[in-house]
């Protein structure tokens, strides 16, 4: 069931030395090329990277909240043109939420580092240091990064109760949506 895998979902920084195989590394690129996007110009494009020198570069894209990708198996940037759409953020942000909840499908745990309007140590883009190490055309961004592999690290689901079951809405802002937090 769905709602069972995005309740035991986590992300995780800590992989095991383990690479990701083919057959899975094509199931989540099958699952990220079916992304929707708005008027289906799928302005986003992807770099599947497990060169571990590679991955090393990537890790140091921002001063802080990407080191573990060196030390995971397998990281998919999330790029676009900018260009190409008004909503590449929002087109490539639906790609990455698909990345993650295919990799827990597969029994992989992942995590997403942010690096457009993240800048790194000392100056300059994350975005723009990570187009670089990638090798992407002029002009394309690189929203994020997703780190990918077998969890070192096991987490606990968030349980129902700690969900922010305040922050919901009934018709209009601030009116309470009357349901349980045990989902009954």
């Amino acid at each position: 069931m769905f709602l069972e895998l995005l309740r035991k979902r986590r992300s995780v920084r800590k992989f095991e030395a383990k690479e990701v195989e083919r057959e899975k590394m094509e199931v989540l690129v099958e699952a990220m090329l079916r992304s929707p996007s708005s008027r289906s110009t799928n302005p986003w494009e992807f770099v599947v990277v497990d060169d571990p020198d590679i991955l090393k570069k990537l890790s140091r894209a921002k001063a802080h909240g990407a080191s573990f990708i060196a030390k995971a198996p397998l990281a998919i940037a999330v790029c676009a043109d900018p260009q190409k759409c008004d909503v590449w953020v929002e087109d490539c942000s639906i790609a990455a939420i698909l990345i993650h909840l295919t990799a827990a499908d597969l029994g992989l745990g992942s995590c997403w580092v942010q690096l457009r309007l993240r800048q790194r140590e000392g100056g300059g883009s994350a975005s723009g240091y990570a187009a670089g190490v990638l090798g992407l055309k002029e002009g394309r961004e690189v929203l994020a990064v997703i780190a990918v592999g077998y969890p070192a690290e096991h987490k606990e689901g968030h349980l129902q109760e700690d969900l922010l079951w305040e922050r919901v809405s009934h018709n209009r802002y601030g009116k309470t949506l009357d349901i349980a937090a045990d989902g009954k």
